[in-house]
């Protein structure tokens, strides 16, 4: 068996069967692990716990904002390569998911990278690199390719998000107002990169569904086949599943994803993403919704058609919930 997740229709797949998302987030241990503090023993506990409480998929940050010098980039955004111990680690982290049975969601990029912060001079780079189609392109081949080739052969190696929340890239002047076409241009770029190269999912994890659907109440899908592809006219400038996060603030503007399908107009009872692909939402409280618990979240999720739950956070990074509180949600879950 190949052991790799598949999508057929609107529908994971593992080995010829429907699979659902049962996962979580495990976005550090200590930020920026990889090429940083990296903890193996640590990373391979939590992956095993993970999977003896029934999750199947997290979803890490491989980068939080580049601060331990993971990838090397000029004044310029120019990517000029990769650390040799972001290499190293990124190495022993990927055996210890598939010797744990945990399919990743890889996460490239945060809007982190390109925020101002006391003592931190680089986001003005990553502004750059967004600016500069041959930056772009520095980044994917020097960056993008060899990480998929790399690990393209390890099956746990489910997807790669582009970029955590990139919509704050765009609306916050600490992280650059960056525009629309600057940031999905990297996307355009990058998923094509990888599909050019491998069979590795790819999506971004949008902050909320204001620029991820058409038509009222939103401001256009900013990561659709249409708007990436005529930025950068390639067949593989597409992403392959849809991950937007859920907070209850989103819910004030956009409505609760858990009781609510994912596709389709509000009037109609949808989230409004559009049909075609698969939807997870791919962060959420790991306390569970406003006037919800987090196992009636899963369980409203899974029977409203989305196709898996992966909640902030499985590690307690936060407080926004954690290991414990997670459990009884998995453990209800069926998979494989």
């Amino acid at each position: 068996m190949d052991n790799r997740i598949t999508i057929q229709g609107e529908n994971f797949m593992l080995n010829g069967k429907l699979v659902w998302i049962n996962g979580a987030n495990t976005p550090w241990n200590v930020w920026n692990d990889f090429g940083g503090a990296y903890d193996d023993t640590w990373w391979n506990t939590h992956l095993a716990q993970l999977h003896e409480s029934g999750a199947n998929a997290t979803r890490v940050w491989v980068n939080c904002n580049n601060e331990q010098g993971a990838v090397l980039l000029e004044e310029d955004g120019t990517v000029t390569g990769v650390s040799p111990k972001h290499w190293e680690h990124l190495d022993l982290f990927f055996a210890a998911a598939a010797r744990n049975k945990i399919y990743i969601m890889a996460t490239l990029l945060s809007f982190d990278h390109y925020k101002d912060e006391k003592g931190r001079n680089e986001a003005q780079r990553w502004r750059n690199m967004l600016a500069c189609d041959a930056a772009v392109n520095s980044y994917c081949e020097h960056y993008v390719i060899p990480f998929v080739n790399r690990y393209k052969s390890n099956p746990y190696l489910w997807s790669i998000d582009l970029m955590n929340e990139p919509d704050w890239v765009h609306e916050n002047p600490e992280c650059g107002n960056r525009p629309w076409e600057d940031i999905s241009r990297l996307f355009a770029r990058a998923a094509a990169a990888i599909h050019e190269n491998s069979p590795i999912l790819v999506t971004v994890g949008m902050a909320s569904p204001k620029y991820q659907c058409n038509g009222e109440h939103y401001e256009g899908n900013k990561v659709s086949d249409a708007f990436l592809q005529n930025i950068y006219p390639n067949p593989g400038a597409y992403l392959d599943f849809w991950s937007p996060h859920y907070y209850d603030w989103v819910g004030e503007h956009y409505g609760v994803p858990f009781t609510g399908k994912p596709y389709g107009t509000r009037a109609t009872g949808g989230w409004g993403l559009q049909c075609g692909r698969p939807a997870v939402i791919a962060e959420c409280p790991a306390l569970g919704s406003k006037n919800s618990t987090i196992t009636q979240d899963y369980t409203n999720a899974h029977a409203n058609g989305w196709h898996g739950v992966m909640p902030w956070t499985s590690n307690g990074v936060d407080k926004c919930g954690g290991f414990d509180d997670l459990q009884p949600a998995l453990q209800k879950m069926l998979v494989p």
